[in-house]
C-alpha cells in the first residue's frame, strides 16, 4: 500500500465517522445546516443575494452508507456560502484565449496543472489583465475559495492559496465558496475522498478525457458531522497524513535498500536507522564522542567497585571495517566498549524445578516471545542474573540472534542466553533494534555443531553510536513506522 492508498483509507474512515469518537454534547449537524438555510432564505427575501436554485431532496436510494446519528447527508449545493456567486466554472471559448494572456503579474489563471494531488502547485504561471477580468467576473476566484477539477482527474479539490491577490478560473475547473460556518478543511478532505469521487465517476462523460460538469458537482452528497467533530476529524487527518508523509519521504530510499538487502521492509527501516537517515540530527545534542567518554568513566568506576570484571582488550577499529558513513555527531565503537555483558550458566535438573519456587530460569529462544518471557523453570540458586530492562540475547541454538527486553524483575539465564545490562547512558531499545539490524551478520558469525555466537563476537560487533537523545528519537521513529506498517499492512 503506497502513500496515496494510505491517505485514501484514512479519508474513508473519516467520512464514515470511524476516525474520531462522537461526542454526545456536540450540536447535531442538522441544526447547523438549518441555520445556513434560514440565513439564505432571509438574504434572498431581502434581495441581498440572488436565489440559489434548489436541488431535489435526497432520497434513500442515493445514500451510499450509514453515518453516525449526529451527522447528516447534504448536497454540495447546500453547503455554499450565502453570496451571489458561490459556484462558477471557468470561461469558455473566446472568453479566455491565449491573446488575453499577459506577462505582467495581474490576474493569475488557475489551470489544471496548478491543482495537484496534495494541494496547490505553483507552476505553469500565466496571467490575464485586470481589464479582461471585468468581462469574466463570474469566474473570479479569491484566496481561500475551493477549486474542483472537471477533468484529468475529475473531482480533485484544492484551497486557493494566498500566492496572488487575484485569480480567475480556466475552463477545466469550478470554484466553490464554502459556507463560513463550516470547517473548510473538512469539506476539502470530503471532496477529495472516495465518497465524493465515486459519485463523480459514476456519471463522467468522455472516453479518453473523462469530465464532469458544474451542474453535476453541485448535486453530489457529502457526510457532514457536527462542527466540533469536523475540527476533531481535521486534526486527526492531519496527524495521520504527517505520519504517511514521513513514511513516504523515506519510501524511495527504503525501496533502494530492499534491492540491496534481501530483507523485509521492517529490516530495511532498521538498516536505514543505523545509518542516521531515519530522523534528523539535532546540533544541540551531546555528541556521541562525549557520551562515549562518560560510558568509559562509568565502566572504570564499576571495575574499581568490582561490580563488573575486566574484559580482554577489544580490537581497534580499522577504516576498512567501517561499512558506511554516519553523521558527524555519531561515532563508531565496538559494542563491548559501551555495554556490560553477562553470560548465562546451565543448571543440572536437581538445581531447578517446574513448580514456580524460587527465581525464574530463562533457558533459550523458545522462552522469549512477543509477549515477554515464557516461564517454565525456576531455581533457588540463581547465579547469572538478568533484571528487568536488561536486553536478553540468544547466543546458542537455532534461534541464536533473537532478542528481548527482559520484562521480569529478576531471572537466572542459561548458557543459551546472554544479557546486556541496562544502562543510564545507552538506550536498550536502540541496542535491541541495532542487533535486529545485524541479524544477518550474527547468523554468519555462528559456528559449532549446535550453532551459536560466542561472547567475543558479540563484544566486537561494530556499533554506529548516536547521541543519547537521538537514540530515543530513533527508537520512537522505528516504533511509529512499525505501527504504521502493521496498521495498513505494508508488508
Amino acid at each position: 500500500m503506497n502513500a496515496k492508498q494510505l491517505k485514501d483509507s484514512i479519508l474513508k474512515y473519516a467520512m464514515q465517522g470511524k476516525l474520531v469518537p462522537q461526542d454526545p454534547n456536540d450540536e447535531h449537524a442538522e441544526k447547523i445546516l438549518h441555520g445556513i438555510y434560514e440565513e439564505r432564505k432571509y438574504l434572498t427575501q431581502e434581495k441581498i443575494i440572488k436565489s440559489n436554485k434548489a436541488i431535489e431532496k435526497i432520497n434513500d436510494d442515493e445514500i451510499p452508507y450509514d453515518i453516525p446519528e449526529s451527522w447528516k447527508w447534504v448536497r454540495l449545493n447546500d453547503l455554499a456560502e450565502n453570496c451571489n456567486v458561490p459556484f462558477a466554472d471557468g470561461p469558455f471559448g473566446s472568453n479566455l484565449k491565449r491573446e488575453h494572456y499577459i506577462s505582467e503579474p495581474e490576474v493569475r489563471i488557475i489551470q489544471l496543472s496548478n491543482i495537484g494531488e496534495n494541494g496547490w502547485k505553483d507552476q505553469n504561471v500565466k496571467f490575464t489583465s485586470f481589464q479582461h477580468l471585468d468581462s469574466i467576473k463570474r469566474s473570479e476566484v479569491y484566496p481561500g475559495d475551493l477549486v474542483i477539477t472537471k477533468m484529468m482527474p475529475a473531482g480533485r479539490g484544492i484551497v486557493v492559496p494566498n500566492v496572488n491577490s487575484k485569480y480567475v478560473l480556466s475552463s477545466d475547473a469550478v470554484k466553490f465558496v464554502p459556507n463560513k460556518i463550516l470547517n473548510k478543511e473538512y469539506l476539502l478532505y470530503a471532496i477529495n475522498s472516495n465518497v465524493f469521487r465515486e459519485q463523480i465517476y459514476s456519471e463522467v462523460q468522455g472516453i479518453t478525457r473523462v469530465r464532469t460538469s458544474l451542474t453535476k458537482i453541485k448535486k453530489y452528497l457529502l457526510p457532514i458531522p457536527p462542527l466540533n467533530e469536523q475540527d476533531r476529524i481535521v486534526h486527526k487527518v492531519k496527524e495521520l497524513f504527517q505520519k504517511v508523509e514521513a513514511f513516504s519521504t523515506h519510501q524511495k530510499d527504503i525501496e533502494e535498500l530492499q534491492n540491496k538487502f534481501p530483507s523485509k521492509l521492517e529490516n530495511s527501516i532498521l538498516l536505514y536507522a543505523m545509518q542516521g537517515k531515519l530522523v534528523e540530527q539535532d546540533p544541540n545534542d551531546e555528541p556521541a564522542a562525549e557520551l562515549f567518554k562518560r560510558v568509559h568513566e562509568e565502566k572504570v568506576r564499576l571495575l574499581e567497585e568490582k561490580v563488573i570484571k575486566q574484559e580482554k582488550a577489544l580490537l581497534p577499529i580499522s577504516d576498512e571495517e567501517i561499512p558506511f558513513d554516519i553523521p558527524v555527531n555519531w561515532t563508531w565503537v565496538r559494542l563491548g566498549e559501551v555495554i556490560n555483558l553477562v553470560s548465562g550458566q546451565d543448571f543440572p535438573p536437581d538445581k531447578y524445578n517446574h513448580n514456580g519456587i524460587g527465581t525464574p530460569y530463562i533457558t533459550g529462544a523458545s522462552t522469549l516471545t512477543k509477549e515477554g518471557v515464557l516461564l517454565n523453570r525456576w531455581t533457588e540458586t540463581p547465579q547469572s542474573i538478568a533484571e528487568s530492562g536488561d536486553l536478553l540475547v540468544v547466543c546458542k541454538g537455532s534461534g541464536y540472534g533473537k532478542t528481548l527486553i527482559c520484562n521480569i524483575e529478576i531471572a537466572h539465564i542459561a548458557r543459551q542466553i546472554m544479557a546486556i545490562k541496562k544502562s543510564d547512558f545507552i538506550n536498550m531499545e536502540f541496542i535491541d533494534f541495532y542487533l535486529q539490524s545485524q541479524l544477518s551478520l550474527i547468523k554468519k558469525l555462528g559456528q559449532g555443531v549446535i550453532p551459536g555466537i560466542d561472547r567475543k563476537s558479540v563484544l566486537n560487533l561494530l556499533l554506529p553510536l548516536p547521541p543519547l537523545n537521538e537514540q530515543s528519537r530513533i527508537v520512537d521513529k522505528i516504533k511509529n513506522t512499525r505501527d504504521l506498517i502493521n496498521k495498513f499492512q505494508l508488508k
